[in-house]
């Protein structure tokens, strides 16, 4: 495992050693699960970002998509647990 020193403004380090004392976590610890949530976050905004890259290109290509206001309907409908037929893609290309 390797170590790594991180500079902190007095101010920052005071916060995260409050934070972890709220968690009933050495400040270390609540360092180490910190960086672990944001290089996560930062690996799924890639990943959503190069899905709707790929997205848009076959939409582009296709020239269909979806109306969002039936994928609103259809999305509200499945989270109230109705069963609703899924929206078509349409072209939208004239």
């Amino acid at each position: 495992m390797a170590t790594t020193s991180l500079k902190l403004s007095d101010e920052l380090k005071e916060r995260a050693r409050a934070a972890a004392d709220r968690q009933g976590v050495s400040p270390h610890a609540f360092m180490i699960d910190a960086i672990e949530h944001a290089a996560t976050a930062a690996e799924q905004r890639a990943a959503f970002i190069q899905e709707a890259t790929a997205a848009r290109a076959l939409m582009r290509k296709s020239g269909k998509g979806y109306d969002p206001t039936e994928v609103s309907a259809y999305l509200t409908a499945r989270i109230a647990g109705k069963k609703i037929a899924k929206p078509k893609a349409k072209s939208w290309r004239r």
